[in-house]
């Protein structure tokens, strides 16, 4: 049966994958048991994904990362070149901590900038955008523009990763799709999306 998405010849893939269709797998990169990959998915080279990760559809994972057990990436999420995560928050080489790993959830649409570090146990809100060689040290809200070390709010921005200019009322605009975002205490949320054919 001929297979509805791609793995180069160097890559490994386990027993117990789920990958999805149109997805394509780099060279060198290894993914372990039972690990799901969605659809329209691109891993790249010298990537190691699981065991037991749940990736979204959409996804891209760029060069040199690797997506460990109890990190879960949602649709559309954009890793970026040899961003880091983490899975213990006190490793120590000789005490194993496997049963110890720590959430991580990056949720639809977010994006990490290359180089960055996200600490286990955050959640990365939704079209949220992470600076390229931030550390990511606590969660980070929905639409919000994080960077440095530690990652600090330095502003928010759109569905499409425009920054947004707030008026006096706490509302903004995307000039590229029309889309309205709404400030108050503290978090953006989407209050209208132009939801015609592009």
């Amino acid at each position: 049966m001929e297979k509805d998405y791609f793995v180069h010849e160097t890559a490994i893939v386990d027993d117990g994958v789920t990958i999805g269709k149109n997805t394509k797998i780099w060279c060198f990169s290894h993914i372990l048991k039972n690990t799901k990959i969605g659809e329209r998915c691109v891993v790249g080279q010298n990537c190691v994904i699981g065991a037991n990760v749940n990736i979204g559809n959409g996804v891209k994972i760029q060069n040199n990362i690797s997506v460990y057990d109890g990190v879960e990436v949602e649709d559309d999420v954009f890793l970026g070149p040899s961003m880091v995560f983490t899975n213990v928050i006190n490793p120590r080489a000789f005490i194993e901590r496997k049963h110890e790993f720590k959430k991580t959830l990056m949720k639809k649409g977010c994006s990490v900038g290359a180089n960055a570090t996200i600490v286990c146990g955050t959640t990365i809100g939704k079209y949220s955008l992470i600076g390229a060689g931030s550390v990511v040290t606590q969660d980070v809200p929905d639409f919000a523009l994080v960077y440095g070390v530690p990652a600090k709010i330095r502003g928010w921005v759109s569905k499409n990763g425009y920054k947004l200019e707030f008026d006096g009322n706490g509302e903004a605009v995307d000039a590229s799709d029309g889309s309205r975002y709404l400030l108050s205490g503290g978090r953006v949320t989407m209050i209208s999306e132009n939801t015609e054919e592009k």
